[in-house]
């Protein structure tokens, strides 16, 4: 039987963080309670506080916590799919009280998916958020996205075979991309971590080829491990970066996908997909898209990695019904993680960290029910 009081870590009205004692939630129809074992921490949750974007609340106190990872806990009326036990990870629906900062959370069955034997809560729980942002962006019909089949159906999967990407800052895990924001003044702020390293692995899931990202060179054997076939680095020119895809392949590149999201790189982006006779679709990860669009052969689909109306469906056959047999074969692959000590009460110096930029290549994950 599952306890009626659990511990959270809620944003307050005054912009704080505090370890509140609350109720545990009752799943109603079509829900699962999920014992929270893992979430991961992301840029958005110190970037709220600090610029104070309540825009973004209805009320407070909130929980943030956007990956979550952990058990079945209870089941509410015509869920037939899951089983309390059942491991099962996912993307929080909102911030409200669905949050992974808390030791029970509520989920939508249709967005879950469970675990694989193979792979840790720790692991998956560095997944959920890029994996939908990357998802959208790719797959999501235009303006959100650039509207592929998704390889989550039989027709989609290896499609693309003719159509090659060019994914910019492949080596991003967190930090300057993201696909929801803020304004503060004349800020822009992004929230979400950076999808990259997901857009290279769903690309080539899809048959997309060449797949060509920039980045250090440094990182070139990592990222072909996650799905490019070929990596320029980062600090080429758009022309050299033209020059280079020419190198590659004579096919023009119609597909780009950026998540550094520069007033650089959301250029380059556009002016790769405008050298194409044909044009194509430039996806940008952001809502604020500052570009001159040289030609009307050219689109700018604006990403957004959360759950809404025009992608429910697209998580739904990804979450549930797909991802746990990517991730058992290794299709879909984790990020490195770092567990932070303390359970709740870690997250605030996670935090700080990442404000901080101390965190490099991997995610912060804490485990509530761990004691300070």
């Amino acid at each position: 039987m599952s306890p009626t009081t659990q511990k959270a870590f809620q944003l307050h009205e005054t912009w704080e963080y505090v370890v509140d004692e609350i109720p545990v939630p009752t799943p109603g129809k079509g829900q699962i309670l999920v014992k929270v074992k893992a979430a991961a921490l992301n840029p958005a949750d110190w970037k709220v506080r600090k610029f104070q974007a309540k825009i973004l609340f209805e009320t407070f106190p909130a929980i943030l916590g956007s990956d979550i990872a952990g058990d079945v806990e209870a089941v509410g009326e015509g869920v037939d799919d899951f089983k309390v036990g059942d491991r099962v990870f996912y993307v929080a629906e909102n911030w409200q009280d669905k949050g992974g900062y808390q030791q029970y959370a509520i989920a939508n069955h249709e967005l879950v998916a469970k675990i694989p034997h193979n792979v840790s809560y720790d692991e998956v729980a560095t997944l959920p958020l890029a994996l939908a942002t990357a998802y959208s962006g790719l797959y999501a019909a235009f303006p959100h996205g650039i509207g592929l089949t998704p390889p989550a159906v039989s027709e989609g999967y290896g499609k693309y075979s003719d159509n090659g990407i060019l994914v910019l800052g492949g080596a991003s895990t967190v930090g300057q991309a993201g696909a929801r924001y803020i304004q503060n003044s004349s800020a822009s702020i992004p929230l979400t971590p950076s999808p990259n390293h997901a857009v290279l692995q769903f690309a080539r899931l899809s048959g997309l080829s060449p797949i060509i990202t920039t980045a250090s060179l440094k990182n070139t054997a990592a990222l072909k491990k996650l799905g490019a076939t070929h990596v320029i680095s980062r600090d080429l020119s758009t022309e050299e970066v033209l020059a280079e895809i020419s190198k590659i392949t004579p096919k023009p590149v119609e597909y780009t996908f950026d998540a550094v999201i520069y007033e650089s790189t959301q250029q380059l982006a556009v002016d790769v997909v405008a050298h194409a006779p044909n044009g194509g679709t430039a996806a940008i990860a952001t809502y604020r898209i500052n570009v001159k669009v040289p030609s009307d052969k050219v689109k700018v689909a604006k990403v957004f990695g959360g759950v809404t109306p025009f992608n429910y469906e697209l998580f739904k056959t990804l979450y549930h019904d797909t991802l746990h047999g990517w991730v058992e074969k290794g299709l879909i692959i984790p990020n490195r993680v770092e567990v932070l000590p303390g359970g709740l009460s870690g997250i605030d110096n996670g935090l700080k960290r990442l404000e901080a930029d101390e965190v490099s290549r991997l995610k912060l994950v804490v485990r509530p029910h761990e004691r300070a």
